[in-house]
């Protein structure tokens, strides 16, 4: 069972859960044993509704996670380019008819705003990913609830303007009227006090989850996140202007030399980026360089595999250790 509840943000009010930690939507690892042991441990966990290869699929998957908690938990809609875009439309009624009451969403506002809408309309709550606080005061005009401020140091796709989380929370500080998370490279309760202390009412992780019992990946990919460090992962598709963040495996490196030598072609990187070699790796194989996955720099900060209520309990309590202690060194005039 969760512990004590150590802080009150806006993530806590708004979603009705315990600690202020949210479970970042990822391909081939936002499952229901995830989301789930997220939310018992007390935060918010996340399905990743397009791991699902069908909006009934997604349906089957969220009432698989409402039998295993009975805590507040979330769906991630993305919408990004990919080879075959799924039928999203499909995938946001299913959302919505099973009842859920808070969406992560991901993605060019031009694709998201009907979703906005859709959500908004049957009353849920959406927190949208964003790389800029330029995005995320788009987002803000359309209404969404909350925004998640991705630094550059994060898995997936960081967005083309390569500013760091250090600066970046700071100007979403600055220039938001909503609540926001910070999301990229979290995994440490000093993190966490961090984030809190420059305004963030909580912080999403994806990469540290993937490190733990739950998540439902092969033990190989565990360990080399456990292994790596701050020169572990590489940017590709930076010629594409679609950059994704991923582990510096054997496929990435390919990848890098092709684009060097064909800048902007597509086509000559097409198989090595197929989801189907990412899942079977996550899945069946192990084999670390087996297609490219997503990772972020925060492999360097992970050391161990916890369960999500150790990695959870652990995180707002170093936070509130790190709180006093930073507190302790104000000077009374």
């Amino acid at each position: 069972m969760a512990g004590k509840q150590v802080f009150k943000t806006a993530l806590t009010e708004l979603t009705g859960v315990r600690h202020p930690v949210m479970l970042g939507g990822m391909h081939y690892v936002g499952y229901a044993g995830l989301a789930a042991a997220v939310s018992n441990a007390g935060g918010l966990g996340v399905i990743t509704a397009l791991t699902q290869t069908s909006p009934e699929d997604l349906r089957a998957e969220i009432r698989k996670t409402k039998e295993l908690t009975d805590k507040p938990f979330g769906v991630n809609m993305t919408l990004l380019p990919m080879l075959k875009p799924p039928n999203y439309d499909a995938y946001a009624h299913v959302v919505v008819e099973e009842g859920i009451r808070v969406v992560e969403t991901a993605g060019h506002y031009k694709g998201l705003e009907p979703f906005v809408k859709l959500f908004k309309d049957n009353g849920m709550s959406i927190i949208h990913k964003c790389t800029s606080t330029r995005h995320a005061k788009t987002a803000e005009r359309m209404g969404v609830d909350m925004v998640s401020i991705d630094g550059f140091e994060a898995a997936g796709h960081p967005g083309e303007t390569d500013v760091g989380g250090w600066v970046l929370f700071a100007k979403a500080q600055q220039d938001l009227s909503i609540p926001w998370l910070a999301c990229g490279g979290m995994g440490t309760g000093g993190q966490l006090a961090a984030a809190l202390n420059l305004g963030a009412q909580g912080v999403a992780m994806g990469s540290r989850f993937m490190a733990t019992k739950e998540a439902a990946i092969h033990d190989n990919i565990k360990k080399a996140i456990v292994e790596g460090d701050e020169s572990s992962t590489t940017l590709i598709m930076r010629s594409m202007r679609n950059t994704e963040r991923v582990y510096k495996n054997e496929t990435a490196m390919r990848i890098l030399e092709t684009e060097r030598e064909h800048p902007g072609e597509f086509d000559r990187i097409r198989d090595y980026v197929r989801g189907a070699a990412y899942k079977r790796a996550f899945q069946e194989t192990g084999d670390i360089n087996e297609g490219v996955w997503s990772l972020g720099q925060v492999t360097a900060l992970i050391h161990d595999i916890p369960t999500c209520e150790d990695l959870i309990e652990g995180l707002v309590n170093d936070a509130a250790a790190c709180l006093r202690k930073t507190s302790s060194m104000m000077v009374e005039n």
